[in-house]
């Protein structure tokens, strides 16, 4: 696997601004497994006060929230996508944020890095967050 560098990011202030705007997040392979880091972080987002919006290909409820299959099936405005998935679907996933117009953040987890679908995320004028953690960053603020 080739790792590649975050040329589009945000910086720290932005990021506070970013959690200030959020209030829901869609979470992009969120696993029902506890284990799991998107599980994690999801909960404890759940916990500061987020709407948890979980986006996994089976099961019908996690964190005690419906699931959906996609981002184009949420029927209600998400402010952020965080994503815990390969980089090569981060394209898809741009396209679905840009295709649905009301998401403000695409954020990509600790790891997880697509240039390409940053800058067109970051085009479509949605805020960039490349190799960190949610959790993390909020944690910090």
């Amino acid at each position: 696997m080739e790792c590649e560098f975050p040329t589009i990011n945000s910086n720290k202030e932005e990021i506070k601004d970013i959690f200030d705007i959020t209030k829901t997040i869609a979470v992009v392979g969120l696993s029902p497994d506890e284990s799991k880091d998107s599980h994690k972080v999801a909960k404890y987002l759940q916990e500061q006060g987020f709407k948890i919006v979980p986006i996994y290909p089976k099961e019908e409820t996690i964190l005690g929230e419906k699931v959906y299959r996609s981002l184009l099936e949420i029927p209600f405005k998400v402010d952020m996508v965080d994503i815990f998935r390969k980089p090569s679907v981060l394209d898809a996933v741009a396209d679905a944020c840009i295709e649905r117009g009301d998401i403000k953040v695409f954020w990509a987890q600790k790891g997880i890095v697509n240039n390409e679908a940053a800058a067109k995320a970051k085009a479509a004028g949605i805020k960039v967050v490349q190799n960190m953690c949610t959790m993390v960053e909020h944690k910090f603020l």
